[in-house]
């Protein structure tokens, strides 16, 4: 077994630059979100994403019991809504949601009205990975082709494509 530094993981992690989005359910306490940083598209037939959700976070619980959830790319600007979804304001549960306009997907599920793209899904499958689960979703509507470029995260850093 190889011993690798946290820190040193997610420093080299941060050299690859990221869209920023958000992935939320509708509990029965109201929404949930969080900031996630590992989301990925599966495939095309059918059409997937996933997302990792740490045990630890309040929004997992929603998206289980929902059996679905929104992925909501932040389109540039968007800072201080990553930064509420990523627990660094002091908000949590529905309360993160007072701070931007959000939409309800044809799954329930929130999606930021002025995301770059949103995926709503179903969960199909999850998987357990140490203190993770892996969700795998089937997407079931979708948005995009945004005309506001995509907020990206790049050395720990919200960047934008184009300078000001």
């Amino acid at each position: 077994m190889h011993n690798i530094d946290p820190k040193t993981f997610w420093k080299a992690m941060g050299s690859r630059p990221l869209g920023v989005p958000i992935v939320a359910a509708q509990g029965s306490e109201g929404p949930a979100g969080l900031l996630a940083l590992s989301v990925s598209h599966v495939t095309a037939s059918p059409p997937s994403m996933l997302v990792s959700v740490g045990h630890s976070t309040g929004a997992l619980a929603a998206i289980k019991a929902s059996g679905a959830f929104a992925i909501s790319y932040l389109p540039e600007g968007a800072e201080e809504v990553a930064e509420i979804f990523g627990g660094r304001r002091g908000l949590s549960g529905a309360e993160r949601f007072d701070a931007a306009q959000w939409t309800t997907g044809v799954t329930g599920s929130p999606v930021f009205a002025a995301a770059t793209a949103s995926f709503d899904c179903t969960v199909s499958a999850i998987f357990t990975h140490a203190d993770t689960d892996i969700i795998v979703g089937r997407i079931e509507s979708f948005t995009g082709a945004a005309k506001t470029a995509p907020l990206v995260m790049y050395g720990g850093r919200y960047r934008r494509l184009h300078p000001e």
